[in-house]
């Protein structure tokens, strides 16, 4: 298993947070591996693998091998697990890879006191490839060695235990080997990523829950193949190539997918800057009003603590609630005064006309044109264009028209000048519970009461952001 930091690299606080999707994630991965390290991922991943070759060299120096097997079995298994370490099945924290079905053949069949110096060997083999094509940086030729970390502990426990030929007497210990394996990959992965990242503990948890099973999974598998390759190794090759090659087949579909769904990520975030910059030239004050409605959605999603797969779309829409303003007449966008009621009504169609254009655009967008059609719902039912109240206005949306709310009553505008925090707050109040949902009034006082949200994203933020690069 190779639960590596995925985010190395990857600024995961930003001023204005599209919080990114599985698919954004292990495509920065993607391209963190081919970059040169930085000083301090060096350092780490320098340290744990001097620290590796030093455990495994002990090991070989003091741990006796009571096994007698053939040189080719060796280079066999060497080999076949090289192979296998190319098999790789991306998720949030790094890769998972099937490679369980050669390391409990190496550990049970293999000469134990050099199974640590041997899986580091073929981890090495299995990256010459990724550094022939440039997927891999050159300067992480350690990073092999550093990931097998988890195969000593293993070793330790079936020398004491089990060092002898593979039986099936000896489940117990091979379980308490597996478990020592897998507690030692959980301890690694988070202190690897705790040391070059800020991923959170419970994200590190989910991956990791994620490929520990497939190793579950595999074990059963490799164990009963073992016991009978005691006699016959070869019969490894006939269990394990055919699975191997089902398993590569089903990782380069989900690789495909993966770069497809990168691809139309990519094309969703250059619709959103294209938009944003069509609505900058229309009229500065919405995009600057948009902008800052992002900063305060941000804020709030945090207090509420929204799921992170709901928050691209929620800051998507507070990106583009206003982009069906594109649509009405700049006589009336533009106007000095208050706007007279058949004009508010003209107005009033921005919602329906921006939900029209994203539904043009369709997937991710086509859900966001439909937050965006109830920015202007109210809990009580009396917004537009809908009529919709309480719980059936999306939460997003409900979301956004708070924050809207707030931050136009504390801008100045042409017919008035900007309300102070403490009369803003205190309209919120008047009317939570009637425009607005009681909830998001309560987060939206705490964000306010708080100082704000951190910073106002500028337009040049947002552009980075959206083209993928650090701000």
């Amino acid at each position: 298993m190779h639960c590596e930091c995925a985010l190395f690299g990857f600024p995961v606080i930003w001023t204005m947070r599209l919080v990114m999707q599985a698919e954004e994630v292990v495509g920065e991965a993607r391209e963190r591996r081919a970059r040169t390290m930085g000083a301090r991922e060096r350092w780490v991943i320098v340290a744990l693998a001097a620290l590796y070759c030093m455990a495994a060299i002990a090991i070989a120096l003091l741990v006796p091998s009571e096994r007698d097997v053939s040189a080719w079995v060796v280079i066999g298994l060497v080999l076949g697990h090289a192979a296998v370490s190319r098999v790789r099945f991306e998720f949030v924290g790094g890769y998972v890879v099937p490679e369980q079905l050669l390391v409990v053949p190496l550990m049970l069949l293999g000469p134990l006191n050099l199974v640590p110096i041997l899986i580091a060997v073929a981890g090495c083999l299995a990256v010459v490839p990724d550094f022939a094509r440039g997927s891999w940086s050159r300067d992480r030729w350690l990073s092999p060695m550093a990931d097998s970390w988890s195969y000593v502990p293993p070793v330790l426990v079936l020398a004491a235990l089990a060092p002898g030929e593979a039986l099936l007497s000896e489940v117990p210990a091979y379980l308490l080997a597996l478990a020592a394996q897998l507690g030692t990959d959980f301890a690694y992965t988070w202190i690897h990523n705790r040391l070059l990242t800020r991923v959170p503990v419970a994200e590190i948890a989910r991956g990791f829950a994620g490929a520990a099973r497939v190793e579950l999974i595999l074990s059963p598998v490799a164990f009963v193949a073992t016991l009978v390759a005691v006699k016959e190794p070869v019969v490894l090759l006939f269990v394990f190539a055919p699975l191997v090659w089902m398993l590569d087949n089903f990782s380069k579909e989900r690789w495909a997918r993966y770069a497809a769904a990168l691809e139309l990520n990519r094309a969703y975030r250059g619709t959103v800057m294209l938009l944003s910059d069509v609505l900058e030239h229309e009229d500065e004050y919405t995009a600057d009003h948009s902008r800052s409605v992002v900063d305060l959605v941000n804020a709030v999603a945090d207090e509420l603590e929204i799921d992170p797969e709901a928050r691209q779309e929620l800051e998507f829409a507070a990106m583009l609630h206003d982009v069906g303003k594109i649509s009405i007449p700049k006589e009336i966008l533009h106007k000095p005064a208050a706007l007279t009621d058949p004009e508010f009504e003209i107005i009033k169609h921005h919602t329906i006309e921006g939900q029209f254009m994203l539904d043009r655009v369709g997937g991710l967008l086509g859900r966001v044109g439909e937050v965006v059609r109830s920015c202007h719902e109210r809990w009580d039912g009396t917004g537009y264009p809908d009529g919709l109240a309480g719980e059936t206005i999306p939460l997003p949306s409900r979301i956004v028209f708070a924050c809207d709310a707030y931050n136009a009553m504390t801008t100045d505008r042409p017919y008035r000048q900007a309300m102070s925090r403490d009369a803003a707050v205190a309209e919120l109040v008047s009317n939570n519970g009637a425009q607005f949902d009681p909830k998001i009034v309560s987060a939206l006082i705490t964000v306010v009461e708080h100082g704000g949200p951190a910073a106002v994203t500028s337009i040049e933020g947002v552009r980075a952001v959206l083209a993928g690069a650090p701000v």
